[in-house]
């Protein structure tokens, strides 16, 4: 009988994480989707923050986007292991928020999830990578492609593959980003 309420249990979670990964995405008014996000997924989403179409979650609840945030279209955000988003940040297009992995020395490959923590007024450009466990500093930029596998400091701007400082940005930050388009 456990296995069956085990079975019936893993079988509900695929139908809710295929619901919001497949119909949800695509529910072209921004305010609905909010609602759900908030309602049925339990996500912590601060007022004016923003998730475009196509955004894909790989667990409920562990979620947290602040004040004035803006996730932009084809993010994949692996959220299994918690993923905090602080206010007035900006992930570009199709960056990748990844929290599990595997120890690929382990001979079961057992599983590996640590969360991932972004701090306000911060920018990541176009495809961008960030890797379990990492903190991304208050201010810092992140560049188009770039693979984070470590924390990056506050204010820091980095770039490649592995990430490196290649500058500093100014610590005089006070913008508020404000972009909720209807149908997006």
């Amino acid at each position: 009988m456990n296995t069956f309420k085990t079975n019936l249990r893993r079988v509900a979670s695929g139908a809710l994480m295929y619901a919001c990964n497949h119909v949800v995405n695509r529910i072209p008014l921004h305010s609905w989707r909010i609602h759900i996000y908030q309602k049925i997924y339990g996500f912590d989403l601060d007022h004016g923050s923003t998730i475009l179409l196509g955004v894909k979650f790989y667990g409920s609840k562990r979620f947290s986007l602040g004040k004035g945030s803006v996730i932009n279209d084809g993010c994949r955000l692996d959220n299994r292991a918690g993923i905090t988003i602080g206010n007035s940040v900006s992930l570009s297009s199709e960056v990748a928020v990844i929290t599990a992995d595997h120890n690929v020395q382990d001979s079961a490959f057992e599983p590996s999830l640590r969360s991932v923590s972004i701090g306000d007024f911060v920018y990541v450009g176009i495809r961008a990578t960030i890797l379990p466990g990492v903190t991304i500093g208050t201010g810092a930029v992140v560049a188009a492609s770039s693979l984070v596998t470590a924390d990056i400091p506050p204010f820091s701007i980095v770039a490649g593959n592995p990430a490196k400082i290649i500058g500093w940005r100014s610590k005089d930050l006070s913008y508020t980003l404000d972009y909720r388009p209807y149908f997006q």
